[in-house]
């Protein structure tokens, strides 16, 4: 089989969704989404979306390209490659590699990181290529039809409930809670949020985000935790991002936010749930757990150095 690799045209968001869910399953996927992140991209990021195509123009891989913009350090760049499984053996996944490193290295990164599939074939491939493994991160399933949920609780004196959508008017605290706990999560590659035009033009107005559904702790009249909801209109709904100040942390906030959220999926004809965890946060692993998440696929961070 012939491949070509090029720059993605919007004609080819349905192709890079297909190919994206049959590689990760549990990952929320869809045409929509992709051509909104494509349009959205910061410039810093330099972001380069490239897709494999066969003879007959179908899409076959995709990779996900660019600079980690929003990292303290300079110069670390990410390449994502992702083969429809039907479709893999045939070179795709070498020629999408080879394009994104040439673009990373125009752009001056020195670090390259890019996220496996943890499957022999996957992680044989990435090391043959110089890339070597890092930390690993789980995707999780949770079965809502099936699933019994814990009770919902009466929040805690002091502590009220809200959803996304309460804050439409001035969604800047939600930014800035957003910010402060993603500065501290699990990661290779840290991450300062300082611009909020584009948080609200990217993550706010995101098609997935599911304001209804996504859930805030205010504590005495202060943001305090939150879960981020995403749907796809499919009936699946993912987790983006649960989340609690560091002032806030010990009082099982987050518990309380993902069980709303959760409650409130189901009730919305969600019938699957899905998370995702770094292998090292056991926190979160363990709230997870509670919930009846179920480990469904590993991914591994690779990571190569070049000159």
């Amino acid at each position: 089989m012939t491949v070509i690799v090029r720059d993605v045209r919007t004609g080819d968001a349905e192709g890079f969704a297909r190919v994206r869910r049959s590689a990760v399953p549990l990952m929320l996927a869809t045409a929509e989404q992709l051509v909104f992140d494509w349009a959205h991209a910061h410039p810093d990021s330099h972001y380069r979306p490239l897709v494999a195509v066969s003879e007959d123009g179908t899409v076959v891989g995709t990779a996900q390209v660019g600079i980690a913009h929003e990292a303290p350090e300079p110069g670390i760049g990410y390449a994502n490659v992702y083969v429809d499984p039907a479709h893999a053996g045939h070179g795709a996944g070498t020629l999408l590699l080879r394009a994104a490193e040439e673009h990373l290295a125009e752009r001056g990164a020195h670090t390259l990181y890019s996220w496996v599939m943890d499957e022999p074939r996957n992680r044989a491939w990435a090391e043959k290529r110089g890339y070597a493994p890092s930390r690993s991160a789980y995707f999780l399933r949770l079965d809502l039809a099936a699933v019994e949920l814990p009770p919902l609780q009466e929040p805690p004196a002091g502590v009220e409930l809200l959803t996304a959508e309460d804050f439409a008017a001035d969604p800047r605290v939600l930014f800035e809670l957003d910010a402060v706990t993603t500065a501290d999560e699990p990661s290779d590659v840290g991450a300062e949020m300082d611009d909020y035009a584009h948080w609200l033009e990217t993550t706010w107005n995101h098609p997935l985000l599911d304001r209804g559904l996504t859930t805030v702790a205010v504590v005495d009249g202060v943001a305090a935790a939150f879960s981020a909801a995403q749907t796809d209109g499919l009936g699946r709904y993912a987790t983006g991002m649960t989340g609690t100040a560091p002032a806030f942390r010990g009082r099982g906030l987050a518990k309380l936010v993902k069980n709303a959220s959760l409650h409130r999926a189901r009730a919305a004809g969600c019938v699957e749930a899905f998370t995702g965890n770094d292998a090292g946060n056991e926190p979160m692993l363990a709230i997870n757990k509670w919930f009846g998440y179920e480990i469904g696929a590993v991914e591994v961070r690779h990571v190569r150095t070049v000159a």
